[in-house]
């Protein structure tokens, strides 16, 4: 089940709360994650930003520790 609220800050802090299991997206600027981050990783969970795509882009993966590794996998190309 794939779920989009629209806006980065509140699909990040569901994963923080244990309401979704994970979330990524490739694109955001660092005001758009940044305090997320932070409470994603205080609550538990796993947050990480991976090196930009050839556009330019950096991709942002968050979730809960079971799933982030398989999650990880699937996002990046």
């Amino acid at each position: 089940d794939i779920r989009r609220m629209g806006a980065a800050s509140i699909d990040l802090c569901s994963v923080a709360a244990g309401r979704v299991d994970g979330y990524f997206e490739r694109g955001l600027k660092p005001w758009d994650h940044a305090a997320a981050a932070l409470i994603v990783t205080e609550a538990g969970g796993r947050f990480e930003l991976f090196p930009a795509d050839d556009t330019g882009r950096v991709l942002v993966i968050a979730a809960i520790p079971g799933i982030f590794e398989r999650l990880s996998t699937l996002a990046q190309p």
